[in-house]
């Protein structure tokens, strides 16, 4: 039994770790803990055969991105700009941050 949590967001920005989009940016756009997997925006682009499902839509092949594992994203932090781990931590008015694990930033968002 696997837990659902996955360390990125939707909106976040992140890098692919390694595949065939290695060393890729963009933004999430999707997430599925459940899955494991995420959804970023013009990484893992496959081709789609769709059928006109109406009276005059036009069908035919197009292009869209597909989900990849999250564990091969690594979330680019917002200050420093540079790819990190997600550390946790409570603030002062007991709300629990994300925060930047890079020694010299330890940036919160």
């Amino acid at each position: 039994m696997s837990n659902n949590k996955v360390h990125v967001k939707t909106g976040d920005t992140v890098v692919v770790i390694n595949g065939k989009y290695r060393g890729a940016k963009g933004k999430v756009m999707q997430v599925s803990p459940k899955e494991g997997k995420v959804i970023v925006e013009g990484i893992n682009i496959v081709k789609k055969h769709v059928k006109p499902r109406q009276m005059g839509e036009a069908g035919g092949i197009i292009e869209a991105e597909s989900a990849l594992y999250a564990d091969k994203v690594q979330l680019i932090c917002p200050k420093c700009g540079r790819p990190t781990r997600v550390g946790h931590k409570i603030n002062a008015d007991g709300k629990k941050v994300r925060v930047c694990k890079k020694a010299d930033c330890l940036a919160e968002f």
